[in-house]
């Protein structure tokens, strides 16, 4: 799986822990800093994902990594009668909740405390499961890809939407220089946590994407995945069933 990259490089807490600890820190800035990096491009992106999962017209979703619950309020959209969002981030989770009542969703999205590579779920409990940015901050990727496959109904829809390295001129060389150099920077001085807008380029860089990806949802048990390259190769959104 090659080098393990986590936030704060000095720690000895383990990645779980540092990305947990890391969007506690970010969380009150999160959502702003999302859509301000992107261009508010990453909205059409959980569009994108959520028209995938559609397909099944899903009643019960779960949201893997949900942070503040964006992906979970695209869904919503589907008129499931069920939506719950997990992650390890309570300093998230908070913020996500909040924006659950604002909207009026709170009956519909739960958010709650959760570890993506112990999912809190009997077997066959979902008839969809996403994830948006967050596997590659799995410590365990394949553990994590294998409980959702666990907790996903047979016939159900995967849908996953990870940031990506694109590989044609001149979006290869935009894309370095905002990612590497842009990107850390806007996030230091909104976020005040110097580690976490380095540790975003560094963990994407290596994530095992595209082709690699798709062979480790075939070893988690999926069937038919396949990898869509959106906005130029930017982002990625891999699908798959049970």
């Amino acid at each position: 799986m090659g080098t393990k990259i986590t936030p704060y490089k000095n720690k000895e807490a383990t990645k779980k822990a540092q990305v947990a600890k890391m969007f506690d820190n970010i969380a009150g800035s999160y959502d702003f800093l999302n859509h301000f990096l992107s261009l508010g491009i990453d909205i059409l992106w959980r569009k994108r994902a959520v028209r995938e999962i559609g397909k099944i017209s899903p009643k019960t979703i779960l949201d893997i990594a949900t942070g503040t619950g964006d992906l979970a309020v695209e869904a919503s959209v589907l008129k499931p009668t069920k939506i719950v969002g997990v992650d390890i981030s309570e300093g998230m989770l908070e913020v996500g909740r909040k924006k659950m009542k604002t909207k009026g969703l709170d009956l519909i999205i739960e958010l709650q405390s959760g570890d993506s590579e112990n999912l809190p779920f009997e077997d066959n409990s979902f008839d969809a499961v996403t994830a948006g940015f967050g596997v590659r901050n799995f410590e365990n990727l394949p553990k994590g890809l294998s409980e959702m496959h666990r907790v996903m109904n047979k016939g159900g829809k995967l849908a996953i939407l990870e940031p990506a390295e694109p590989n044609t001129f001149p979006f290869k060389q935009l894309y370095s220089l905002y990612f590497k150099w842009v990107l850390p920077l806007v996030g230091k001085l909104v976020s005040k946590d110097n580690a976490a807008y380095t540790y975003l380029p560094e963990s994407v860089a290596a994530f095992p994407s595209g082709q690699a990806f798709l062979k480790e949802l075939e070893i988690a048990g999926f069937k038919n995945p396949q990898h869509i390259k959106l906005t130029f190769g930017v982002a990625a959104l891999y699908t798959a069933t049970k």
